[in-house]
């Protein structure tokens, strides 16, 4: 995480007098304009910054009657073509959220209950390796899985993985291939409820558990429970499991660079089945979340509450958790959302009624994505 460093100081500064500016002026003339404060903090972090490739925001702000997209930077450091903000990204573990807000969906409609053991939902093969690794299936949750209590092991973020990765960068993974390597390379971390360990395993076997109660991939699933038609998420998918969007602009390149990988010569099943997987513009990103916490989603109020239900493992955990969700907060304005391997994140603010969406093409940058949402959500709230 940066400082904050004289950079971010003075852009904070820059900040304050070009809105104070913009107050007093009596000509603001084009959207452009209305927005050159924003652009303005996405061209100056850039400009200190350029080896973060590129930077896009989106902020979604209905009660200011706002609704911005900006980028700046390139989309492809080779070939030096520039960066534009509606190009979909790989949003990769912010695809939580959406697989924790369809389970909660299935929750609405009475086919599922938080309490109910995964062995009633999961395939016969996962019940299988799980049983055989010492997992007591009957004993751990949906709600284990989707808070990060279940104490099943993570592959995602190990070394072994990513050793994998490199190696084979092309190897086309499977779900069924991913948790017996989650199996294979760890233990079991306690018994469920007692510890919260991060895992994208709980998250793949999530996904299993849609697909048993709809009978249908659990991504035409999701994109039916979530109906992101009617939330006119368009450039929504999951990358190389759905059909890439009609009309939508190429995928930017995400980079890291650190261990010679990028989004185009990385197959996208290594992050795919849940864990991560979704592709989206960071302005779609931003509707998913403003929608969400703003009860477009679910049927009914006390959904959203049950989302925002706090992690409360019987081992103390160090920051906070949700049911697929994180928290930030940023000079007392608390947000709600989740970040992604590859440098993107979401965060809803309640006090401001917004959703701010930020990707860093270069994941080797990505704690940019902390200064940027500092001065976006200042710069909001004194908008």
């Amino acid at each position: 995480m940066l400082k904050k460093t004289t950079t971010y100081c003075f852009i904070s500064f820059l900040v304050t007098i070009q809105l104070a500016c913009n107050t007093k002026s009596k000509k603001i003339n084009t959207e452009e304009d209305k927005y050159a404060v924003f652009q303005t903090i996405l061209d100056s972090i850039y400009e200190e910054h350029e080896n973060a490739i590129g930077v896009i925001a989106h902020i979604e702000a209905p009660d200011k009657k706002m609704s911005w997209s900006g980028a700046v930077g390139l989309s492809n450091k080779t070939t030096k073509e520039t960066l534009v903000s509606n190009q979909p990204v790989l949003v990769a573990s912010n695809t939580k959220t959406y697989v924790a807000v369809a389970i909660l969906r299935l929750i609405e409609q009475g086919e599922l209950k938080l309490e109910d053991p995964i062995f009633k939902y999961i395939s016969n093969t996962s019940k299988t390796v799980l049983s055989k690794e010492g997992y007591d299936i009957y004993n751990i949750t949906i709600r284990d899985l989707l808070s990060h209590t279940s104490g099943i092991y993570d592959y995602a973020e190990t070394e072994a993985y990513l050793g994998k990765i490199i190696e084979n960068p092309k190897h086309h993974w499977t779900r069924d291939e991913q948790i017996k390597f989650a199996m294979a390379i760890g233990e079991p971390l306690g018994n469920a409820g007692d510890t919260f360990a991060y895992s994208d395993t709980n998250y793949l076997l999530l996904t299993e558990v849609i697909e048993s109660i709809t009978n249908k991939a659990f991504y035409m699933a999701m994109r039916e429970l979530i109906d992101y038609n009617r939330l006119n998420l368009n450039t929504t998918w999951f990358s190389g499991l759905e059909t890439y969007p009609k009309d939508a602009k190429p995928m930017a390149y995400q980079y890291v660079s650190s261990a010679g990988l990028n989004s185009y010569n990385v197959d996208h099943s290594f992050d795919l089945y849940g864990g991560g997987g979704i592709a989206a513009t960071a302005k779609d990103l931003a509707l998913f979340s403003q929608n969400v916490f703003n009860n477009k989603v679910f049927k009914n109020n006390k959904t959203l509450q049950l989302l925002q239900t706090k992690v409360n493992p019987k081992q103390p955990m160090q920051g906070d958790y949700y049911l697929g969700l994180t928290s930030v907060d940023y000079n007392n304005i608390k947000g709600y959302g989740h970040n992604g391997f590859w440098g993107t994140v979401v965060n809803y603010f309640p006090e401001l009624n917004a959703s701010i969406a930020i990707v860093v093409l270069e994941q080797d940058q990505k704690h940019l994505r902390v200064d940027l949402n500092s001065v976006l959500v200042k710069a909001l709230k004194n908008y």
